[in-house]
């Protein structure tokens, strides 16, 4: 897509703070205005147009993504996003343990353990963890709560949380990633236990690595939404 703007600028309007381009609105690919909840994040946003050259380049403008997700599709369809979030929580990626090797158990032990204890013990949410892979139920109220927390964000940082527990396979990392219990490089080192370990076994897989590195990046983005979603509010 050819850039046709050559200002970008961050403005108060009615509900938020809108992204310009030449004075003129930014939108969405509904043709929504692109109004931000807080001044900061429409900077960030307002800074990825203004960093396009001659092409706009949409796959890496990664706030702007999520910023579009969140007018377009989540404000309207929040029970469905709600609901699959909910599904996570019942194969929660931190819920199942390597049978073997050992030294990939204890890994996946040290680091996610203290999540599903922090899960229980922070937010009233008691995950049953099982060896192997056969799926073990999860007690309803624990999925319930799942969905009131995810709930009690709003649109924008919904939609973030959203990103994470798709990224990782996991809610309880999302959750903790959107309650600063850890940060998006500790999240993201969480949820690739296996495929680290499947590298060390195998060796490199140019394809598998430059997939990994956009996830990562798209991590980080939902991380960096989510704080700059709340900076200033």
């Amino acid at each position: 897509m050819k850039r046709r703007y050559a200002t970008v600028d961050a403005a108060p309007c009615d509900g938020g703070t809108a992204v310009r381009l030449d004075g003129h609105p930014a939108r969405t690919p509904r043709e929504r205005a692109l109004v931000l909840p807080s001044r900061a994040l429409a900077e960030a946003v307002a800074r990825e147009w203004s960093e396009q050259g001659e092409e706009i380049d949409l796959a890496a403008m990664r706030l702007t993504r999520l910023a579009n997700t969140a007018i377009d599709r989540i404000a309207g369809n929040r029970e469905a996003v709600l609901s699959e979030i909910q599904r996570y929580g019942e194969t929660d990626l931190v819920c199942y343990r390597a049978d073997r090797p050992e030294d990939l158990r204890r890994a996946q032990c040290a680091a996610w353990d203290p999540l599903v204890a922090w899960m229980r013990e922070r937010h009233g949410v008691a995950l049953n963890v099982t060896d192997g892979i056969l799926p073990v139920p999860q007690p309803p109220g624990s999925l319930s709560r799942i969905r009131e927390l995810a709930a009690a964000h709003g649109n924008f940082p919904l939609t973030a949380v959203h990103a994470a527990t798709g990224i990782c396979g996991s809610v309880v990392l999302a959750l903790a990633l959107a309650g600063g219990r850890i940060g998006a490089a500790e999240a993201w080192e969480a949820c690739r236990l296996d495929e680290n370990r499947q590298l060390e076994t195998w060796g490199r897989d140019g394809e598998a690595e430059e997939r990994g590195a956009r996830l990562r990046a798209d991590l980080e983005a939902a991380a960096a939404f989510l704080a700059l979603a709340e900076e200033g509010r």
